[in-house]
This record gives structure tokens, sequence and C-alpha cells, in this order.
């Protein structure tokens, strides 16, 4: 019997205890042996995200001449409900990567950028406006997050890229057995995904290619091996001491 509580207590020293070095954020990992830094230099920011199939995309028309922006933009004096009102000028677009804009007809925006659609915007509606100015951004800016954090689910990011950091703030940050040196990244690319693993205890990701969250993107939080064990976040050094006491107290008594 004392055998068999000593594998408890050891089992449960080895697996309850997380050392510090994997959970505390922005590590300075330059001095650690070995060392390489993983991350890509950063290139851009804001026009990284390459719009796909089901975006849905806000476009608002504006020109010099106020009848020409309303025929454009006609719910702009419609009042009521400001939410309704921009609905109405969201394009979703299709398989084909096309919008269909009123007036104009189909809209070719496959491969482009935000701002590369704008231009091609501005250029479609050249012949019918001389001086549009158009503005486009995503209605559908979110991204989605699963695994160890306390709120998983599709969440709103409020701007077009935000970076990790702030992704894991928006889901209520990651619980205590989350891999934060292994978070797993699914991103749209091209025809298909790229998926990769980020190590947010090291600050070199600070500023890199992988810093950035952009919409659709894919977060899982891996658990760590311990909670394979049943030891939740509850766990605690009063559990040892519990068990240590339990076995004192049958020692006593069979004695």
């Amino acid at each position: 019997m004392r055998f068999v509580l000593y594998l408890v207590l050891l089992v449960l020293l080895t697996t309850g205890c997380i050392p510090q070095k994997e959970t505390v954020y922005l590590q300075d990992q330059d001095d650690r042996k070995d060392y390489e830094n993983p991350y890509n230099e950063l290139t851009t920011i804001t026009e990284r995200y390459v719009l796909r199939p089901n975006d849905l995309l806000y476009i608002q028309v504006n020109t010099s001449n106020p009848k020409l922006s309303e025929f454009f933009n006609p719910t702009r004096s419609s009042g009521g409900n400001n939410q309704l009102n921009q609905s109405l000028y969201t394009y979703l677009i299709d398989d084909s990567m096309q919008i269909d804009f009123p007036f104009v007809g189909k809209v070719d925006l496959g491969g482009c950028t935000l701002q590369q659609a704008r231009e091609r915007m501005e250029k479609v509606l050249e012949p019918m406006v001389s001086d549009a100015h158009v503005k486009i951004r995503l209605a559908n800016d979110a991204f989605v997050i699963l695994g160890e954090v306390g709120k998983p689910g599709r969440i709103e990011m409020g701007k077009e890229q935000i970076t990790i950091y702030e992704a894991i703030a928006l889901a209520g940050d990651i619980k205590t057995f989350g891999k934060r040196k292994q978070v797993k990244i699914i991103r749209p690319e091209g025809e298909g995904y790229k998926t990769f693993f980020v190590d947010i205890t090291d600050k070199n990701i600070v500023g890199s290619d992988e810093y950035y969250i952009y919409p659709n993107d894919l977060i899982y939080v891996r658990p760590m091996k311990a909670k394979s064990f049943g030891i939740g976040e509850s766990f605690s050094f009063g559990m040892i001491s519990s068990v240590l006491a339990i076995y004192l107290s049958i020692t006593a008594i069979t004695q």
C-alpha cells in the first residue's frame, strides 16, 4: 500500500507542477543554448489579407456630387436603423470571386487585397463617375479560436488584422494547461490552407510575420499532457497534503 501511495504522490508531483517557463509570455530566449529564431521578418501588415469567396464587403461610394453619392448609397439618406442600412450595401463575394454591384453588374475581385479592390472598383466606376472615392472594408472580419482558452468560438476582430496576443485576450486568455509554446494557426492561403505553430512565450514573435492574426484564421490551443491525467486547474499542493495526511492517518491506525 505504501508503494502505491508513493507512486500516486510521484505522479501528482510530476504532472501537476507546470514550470514557469511554460506559462510566462514574451520571454527572452536568445541566450538559450542552440536557440534559433523561428520567425520570419515582417514584410507588410495591412495588405496581407487576400479576399476569398464568401467574404462580405461593406462598400461606400463618395463623390463631389451629392446626388450621385445618394444614387450609389441610397440608404445613407433613409435614416432609421444604421445596422440595417449598412447591411443593405454589404456585398457577398461569390465562388467566382465576383460581387454584383448595383448599376454596374458583376465585378471580379479575384486575387485582390482590400486596397486593390478599392482601386478596381474606382476604375469600374470611372465611366460613370469621374471622381469616385470608394471605401471598402470587411464586414465579416472574424477569427475562430478553440481549445484551452476562456471563451472559445468565433470572435469579431473589429479591424482588418490583430496580433496573436489581442486574439488570445479577446478569447479570455489561455487556461493554465494550454500549450503556449505550440499555438496552432490554420490560415486560408491561395487555393488551400497554411498551417504553422507559434510560441507566444518567445518575445521574438513580436513584429514578425507570424505576429498577426487575419480574418478567417483558425487558432487552436492544445492541452498539456497533465490534463490527460485528469488534473484540472483546481489542482494544488493542498491535494498532495490531503493525500499525505490520509496516508499518515491510515498508517497510524493500522500500527
